[in-house]
């Protein structure tokens, strides 16, 4: 949107306004207060996070592959929310870090420490050998909610697999968000972190209670559909070399394993009839392939068309929108952001200026961001489209969280 016509205004705004509110002085008794800043944590301790990381994907490993214990699984779900949720106040999390990842490869000028790339990477190095080892036991999101599941109800696959395309969507617009500096939405809107800090704000604790609430019914309702890390990880697991299975040897189909599975991650056995059948509809898997790029372009236009809106989020935006929209706002002494802008160096015309470049950042980033979603569309289609050959009862790759239970309730297995 040009801001030429707006600028003129106001800037003759902005002249007026600075005579009427001066910068400020503090030569006449004023005594600064003393502030007190928390300490910034311990170079050390961060360190000691990746180690005690690295140890609960090690051994959660070794757990759903070798000994394959879900009472052991369940003893290090405690240990990870009192370590990383209660102890660790929910931070370092490689949830949060795909931000810190997205910003810095964005803004040369912001750096990632160490300790945030390993948050970031490794449980996505152990999903490609051992599947969502993470999720199984490491996360204290995920921990947290895995210890309130007392009556889960089995949500409808279509249901669950429409559901889990919002994980994507989420990441993209995070990714967005953070790459054009305006902020960190994961971690603003962490349902868990009030819980774990023991204080937030009220909205945040209402939703961490609600998902809580929810997940005693439809298990790991935060993991399974919203999740955004999850989402990268469901990807990067289905090429794991080693996952978690249900039977040491055949299965002998009696799905007691698929019934006590509350995320509905366990695939079922194909018969060669559903084979059959699904040969004489290739026309629609080549339908749904040839409209892929079709949805990215759609995609990207429509996300593109609402970058002026979306970039609405970032400060420098809101403010420039606020101040040219209604210029009689600069008489509202109780507006902070308005008073603290009027206080500053800052001029309406440079205001404006990085105004007009984070949008034009949103406006390429909404395109690969809504061209991104209409390729998940897309594929998500063409995943509808295609059945494998498939005998017993399997794990999904993607969904399945290694969380174990199944693993007590097959016979073969005891």
């Amino acid at each position: 949107m040009p801001f030429l016509l707006l600028l003129l205004i106001a800037l003759s705004v902005d002249s007026t306004a600075q005579q009427r509110f001066p910068m400020p002085e503090f030569e006449s008794g004023y005594q600064h207060p003393e502030v007190s800043a928390p300490e910034p944590r311990s170079l050390a301790l961060e360190y000691i996070d990746v180690l005690v990381l690295l140890a609960f994907l090690s051994v959660t490993s070794w757990l759903v592959i070798r000994k394959r214990s879900r009472k052991w699984i369940l003893g290090l779900v405690v240990a990870a929310l009192l370590y990383f949720g209660f102890w660790r106040n929910g931070c370092i999390c490689p949830i949060g870090s795909v931000q810190n990842m997205a910003l810095s490869f964005s803004d040369p000028g912001y750096a990632v420490s160490y300790t945030v790339i390993a948050f970031f990477m490794l449980p996505l190095l152990f999903s490609l050998g051992f599947g969502r080892v993470f999720c199984g036991t490491a996360c204290p999101l995920g921990a947290i909610q895995d210890l309130v599941i007392i009556r889960p109800v089995k949500v409808p696959a279509r249901v669950s697999k429409s559901l889990g395309m919002f994980p994507f969507v989420y990441l993209a617009l995070a990714v967005l968000y953070a790459s054009t500096g305006t902020g960190f939405v994961i971690c603003r809107y962490d349902p868990f972190i009030g819980i774990f800090r023991m204080g937030a704000e009220f909205h945040l604790i209402v939703l961490g209670i609600a998902f809580l609430l929810a997940g005693m019914f439809v298990a790991r309702p935060y993991c399974r559909f919203v999740c955004p890390y999850g989402a990268l990880l469901k990807v990067t697991s289905m090429f794991s070399k080693h996952h978690i299975s249900i039977t040491p040897s055949q299965c002998i189909e009696c799905k007691l394993c698929s019934d006590s599975c509350p995320f509905g991650a366990i695939d079922r056995p194909v018969p060669e009839r559903a084979i059959s059948e699904m040969k004489g509809k290739t026309g629609h898997f080549m339908l749904y392939a040839a409209v892929i790029p079709l949805l990215m372009m759609a995609g990207g236009w429509a996300l593109s068309s609402s970058h002026i809106f979306l970039s609405r989020a970032h400060p420098d935006v809101y403010l420039a929108h606020l101040l040219i929209d209604n210029p009689g706002v600069m008489d509202d002494t109780e507006n902070l952001d308005v008073q603290t802008f009027l206080g500053s160096d800052r001029t309406m015309e440079s205001l404006v200026h990085d105004a007009e470049a984070i949008q034009a950042a949103f406006l390429r980033g909404s395109w690969i961001t809504g061209a991104f979603i209409g390729l998940v569309a897309g594929l998500f289609l063409v995943s509808q489209s295609i059945i494998r050959r498939r005998t017993g009862y399997h794990p999904n790759r993607g969904d399945c969280l290694s969380c174990g239970r199944c693993l007590k309730y097959c016979p073969v297995q005891k």
